[in-house]
């Protein structure tokens, strides 16, 4: 029972239970679905249709944070992205055409991809710090962003572009089975290769990884690219979203967010050890959350500061000092006899690991 509490996803998974739970009993047909024209809608299913940018945002941040890092700059390429996807749709001559969506948003990502290349090199190559690396992106991108469309919100009406957002397939929204398909293509890679092991290695000590013959440098160069790559897809499914492309509003902290829903899912920000499916929880309790605010009547433009309020508690509680005064404290309440059996099961645990 002791090694259930101590999992990682334990209060994560608690927290997004009882935000369920307390959401049904405010309101009851927060859990009902129901099934129009062939497609299910309810609370439930909007949650999981509008967690899908954030989804895909928060998977590239895991990476980047497992490997030391952080990339403050996802908002500026959703920004960018959206604008490069609706300028070529709207300048094209049959906005409509599927042909046409696609290659937009092929090109939108291959920018992405560029972009995440470049915050890679800033980090991994010239040794600049994450967070002066990546806020470079994010102050100069929406500028790109204003200057792709001209300073205006570029709008269009294009039925195959809205449907990557808006639209059903097998009865559920696209873009669940967009962020289904990132989470396992992310999850399989990491963790059903070595590459996952890798990035721990270098976010864990990157100098004695690089002395042991891992290649360091490119897997943080390839952390940012996948970053930069999923941020991109989120900003086709902002865009998408609201069939228009708006340089300003696009990925507005949605960084903070990110950043919120990897260390809820117990990913630490000192690098090293990370968890998929932790983030995954992560975003599905910020989204649920998001909701929840909405319910109680709190405006749009103050929810911010809640999240605010949450990250600040996380980050300090994640703190190594506050955490062995946290274990201290508890040790010191336990009988002797259950101190000494977490001692050996913790040496237990240290020599499975080694």
């Amino acid at each position: 029972m002791r090694s259930i509490w101590r999992h990682r996803l334990f209060w994560p998974v608690v927290a997004l239970l009882t935000l369920i739970a307390v959401n049904s009993i405010a309101r009851p047909n927060f859990i009902k679905l129901r099934v129009r024209d062939g497609e299910l809608f309810g609370a439930i299913i909007t949650i999981l249709r509008d967690s899908a940018p954030l989804m895909l945002v928060a998977l590239g941040m895991t990476i980047v944070i497992a490997t030391r890092g952080i990339d403050l700059s996802v908002g500026a390429i959703m920004a960018v992205s959206g604008a490069v996807a609706l300028t070529i749709i709207d300048g094209s001559d049959d906005p409509g055409n599927l042909a046409t969506v696609l290659i937009a948003v092929v090109v939108a990502i291959l920018v992405s991809m560029v972009l995440g290349v470049w915050n890679g090199f800033l980090v991994a190559v010239l040794g600049i710090q994450p967070i002066i690396a990546t806020l470079v992106l994010m102050l100069a991108g929406r500028g790109v962003a204003l200057l792709i469309t001209g300073g205006f919100i570029t709008t269009v009406n294009s039925e195959p572009f809205s449907y990557i957002a808006t639209g059903y397939l097998f009865v559920l929204p696209f873009a669940f089975f967009i962020s289904v398909a990132a989470i396992t293509v992310i999850g399989l890679v990491e963790r059903r290769t070595a590459l996952g092991v890798l990035t721990e290695a270098v976010g864990i000590n990157p100098e004695a990884s690089r002395l042991a013959g891992v290649r360091s440098r490119g897997i943080i160069w390839g952390a940012y690219i996948v970053s930069g790559t999923l941020a991109g897809l989120a900003g086709i499914l902002y865009a998408s979203n609201i069939r228009a492309a708006d340089a300003n509003a696009a990925g507005v902290f949605i960084e903070l967010y990110a950043i919120l829903a990897v260390v809820l899912g117990g990913t630490s920000l000192n690098g090293g050890k990370f968890s998929i499916a932790g983030t995954v929880i992560g975003v599905l309790i910020i989204q649920t959350l998001d909701s929840t605010i909405l319910f109680l009547g709190v405006p749009s433009a103050q929810s911010p500061v809640f999240f605010a309020v949450v990250v600040v508690v996380v980050v300090v509680v994640q703190s190594p000092r506050i955490r062995n005064a946290l274990s201290r404290m508890s040790r010191s309440r336990k009988p002797q006899a259950a101190v000494v059996e977490d001692v050996v099961e913790d040496k237990q645990k240290a020599e499975v690991a080694r």
